[in-house]
């Protein structure tokens, strides 16, 4: 299982600590450190599409009108830490966020 994220994210912290006690077999990616290659971002821009990008984010209120209008792909991989997270792997199936619903698939 991969969990993409940012270090500093607690809710990237909290989905880690969670799964981990679950038993589960964790590796954090850090996409501000590691960023995103762009079969990645297609894969999960597929998997998600516009939702895949944190319009919330402080990243996302720094951005010009300009900016914005970019391809979110582009984005992606020019801000890393635009991606809404945790986005996490378990074994091919992708779960965005760390809802009540991702915790009822991932923990039980």
């Amino acid at each position: 299982m991969i969990l993409y994220g940012v270090k500093t994210c607690d809710t990237c912290r909290k989905a880690m600590k969670a799964l981990g006690a679950a038993g589960h077999d964790v590796t954090f990616r850090d996409v501000r450190a590691e960023p995103l290659g762009p079969e990645d971002i297609d894969r999960f821009l597929s998997a998600f599409g516009d939702r895949l990008v944190n319009r919330s984010s402080t990243t996302w209120r720094g951005l010009d009108e300009s900016e914005r209008q970019r391809p979110a792909a582009e984005l992606l991989a020019k801000y890393p830490t635009l991606m809404k997270r945790p986005l996490i792997d378990a074994g091919g199936t992708l779960h965005l966020g760390w809802t009540k619903d991702v915790q009822a698939a991932l923990l039980g």
